[in-house]
């Protein structure tokens, strides 16, 4: 017997669908509770704002992605030398933890990633800090160990130009695996992309600063 969705559920299934192809911005939530079928007091009932709806949303990939990721970098305390490409390598596993929570999990949730900052949804950095706060000071520790030379604020840049870079690489997979396929001949898994982003992300935050 299959599981009922509840309603909550259903509000939540419908926002993170539309927030994904649409952005933030641009989803209102008549559209979202068209979708889910049911209404708005229904949404203010369970979450009370669109900003907390939001939260909702990422919540759910957050949840599962964090303490994954806080793991894989504890690990990394038993080497007795850390390069940017060990911390980025930090990310498959957790990255791959969420197909748990949907399908194309790791798409979905990088595209909701892309849209927050796209959006300016500053609600979003406040809220993951305060939430998951220890395991983003553990990731920048990580990576100053690793480049000791890089000033908080190259750090800042080359950090935010690797969340581009990603979110374009996995928005924008399933195009450049055809057009791959079509130029070169070379046939590329969806989870394979991770094994030619990686290299790149790594080599772009150690590069000599200015």
């Amino acid at each position: 017997m299959s599981k009922r969705i509840t309603t909550k559920d259903k509000i939540l299934n419908a926002a993170e669908a539309l927030f994904a192809e649409h952005g933030f911005e641009q989803t209102s939530l008549r559209q979202i509770t068209a979708d889910a079928e049911v209404n708005l007091a229904s949404v203010n009932y369970h979450f009370g704002s669109k900003k907390a709806l939001i939260q909702a949303v990422m919540a759910r990939y957050l949840e599962v992605l964090m303490p994954a990721l806080n793991k894989e970098l504890d690990g990394l305390s038993q080497k007795t030398q850390i390069t940017t490409r060990d911390v980025f390598d930090c990310f498959r596993n957790p990255l791959n933890e969420l197909r748990h929570v949907r399908k194309h999990g790791p798409t979905i949730f990088l595209s909701l990633l892309g849209f927050a900052y796209a959006d300016i949804q500053g609600h979003l950095r406040r809220y993951t800090m305060d939430h998951f706060g220890d395991v983003m000071q553990n990731l920048l520790a990580a990576l100053h160990v690793a480049n000791p030379n890089l000033s908080p604020v190259d750090m800042f840049w080359r950090l935010h130009f690797v969340l581009g870079a990603t979110v374009f690489a996995q928005v924008s997979g399933p195009a450049l695996r055809e057009i791959a396929a079509a130029d070169f001949g070379e046939a590329i898994a969806a989870d394979q992309m991770i094994d030619r982003l990686i290299p790149f992300l790594a080599g772009g935050v150690d590069a000599p600063s200015r």
